[in-house]
């Protein structure tokens, strides 16, 4: 494993001189400032530095934001310089699409931090990602001796040198790639029953039924009724789904679930809604094949209300594992603790933070 430390100390402290220089020139402000995205970090440096824009490729003609104007990038004065603040899913490819267009002088933010210390703050992963390494190194240590490949022990060094710094340099070779999430050649060519946990509008499931298309049952669970009704129409032609209405959890009940956020929806302690939940383990009474789970955080504890299952049937697992740092390791151990021959896996399908999924595989025996 990377040794965290260092990584962060490199970063830190050695930023080359064109960052610098381009840093320097944006705090002068004497070129035109903008700033790439409209977020927590464009609002945090727009209060700081006052800037004379933002830019966003998909926005409607005349957008204001903040009480300023959103441009398109094609649309940007050529002397401008622009500050990247993207941090989903492909940051990089939104820094290219600007150079293409023209813009020659753009910082991401993470290295506009590096330039500023203790002034500007850290990217909320990255500061997450630091203070848990910080605390529980042993617990990362086990996670990386657990991979069974060295593809995998590659996407953790990569993944965690992103995580601890917000260069989306790091990851130059990873594309934002939804589609390919949970399907990987080593999970096993028959998979009979598909558990869809935190089945959004569909996408998933779809892939699954294209991929495997002998499969025998698609169990597709999502609280959301919005998304659900998405998911229905989606797929309209598919056989054999059963629908399920709620949320997954460590046992039956009722939770808070905040419903703003899209693909981001997750149980929340102040979420608006109430949503039923059961447990995989109380609601499905054929053996399942496989189990997938994006659950925004929630994943520990649906994996705990599928034991059952687990123990029984060892089917793969596809679980998330981005959405907190602790989560890569707590899930890790938590299928250790049953006891079982998994395989660990570890793969990333974004420019960024987002969508690392651990696999569990049975081993071949």
């Amino acid at each position: 494993m990377i040794n965290f430390r260092a990584a962060i100390e490199e970063f830190d402290r050695n930023p080359p001189e064109q960052i610098r220089s381009l840093a320097a020139r944006f705090v002068a402000g004497t070129s035109p400032r903008f700033l790439l995205g409209r977020n927590s970090e464009a609002a945090i440096l727009d209060d700081m530095f006052k800037v004379d824009g933002f830019i966003d490729d998909f926005c409607p003609p005349d957008t204001v934001w903040r009480g300023k104007p959103v441009l398109r990038g094609a649309d940007l004065p050529a002397d401008a310089i622009v500050v990247n603040c993207v941090s989903n899913s492909k940051p990089r490819t939104a820094h290219e699409r600007l150079v293409t267009n023209g813009t020659r002088a753009v910082l991401g933010y993470a290295d506009f931090c590096r330039t500023q210390p203790g002034r500007i703050p850290l990217l909320p992963f990255v500061e997450q990602t630091r203070n848990d390494l910080a605390e529980n190194a042993a617990h990362w240590e086990a996670l990386y001796a657990a991979l069974c490949e060295p593809v995998s022990r590659q996407v953790c060094d990569d993944i965690l040198r992103y995580r601890l710094t917000g260069d989306y340099g790091v990851l130059a070779g990873y594309d934002y790639r939804p589609w390919d999430q949970y399907f990987e050649d080593f999970i096993g060519t028959r998979l009979d029953v598909f558990v869809d946990a935190g089945g959004y509008d569909g996408d998933t499931a779809e892939q699954f039924s294209k991929r495997y298309p002998d499969y025998q049952r698609i169990y597709l669970f999502e609280p959301d009724s919005a998304n659900l009704a998405k998911a229905r129409q989606r797929l309209a032609h598919t056989r054999d789904i059963e629908y399920v209405g709620q949320g997954v959890s460590d046992s039956p009940g009722t939770l808070n679930f905040s419903t703003e956020k899209g693909s981001a929806s997750a149980v929340s302690a102040d979420g608006g809604v109430a949503i039923p939940v059961t447990t995989i383990d109380t609601y499905i009474k054929e053996p399942v094949s496989l189990i997938k789970m994006d659950l925004e955080g929630w994943e520990l504890n649906s994996l705990k209300g599928a034991q059952r299952h687990i123990r029984e049937d060892r089917p793969v697992l596809a679980i998330s594992a981005y959405h907190h740092p602790s989560d890569f390791w707590r899930i890790r151990e938590f299928v250790h603790s049953l006891g079982l021959d998994y395989d660990l896996y570890m793969r990333h399908y974004s420019e960024s933070w987002t969508e690392t999924v651990l696999y569990f595989v049975p081993r071949r025996k």
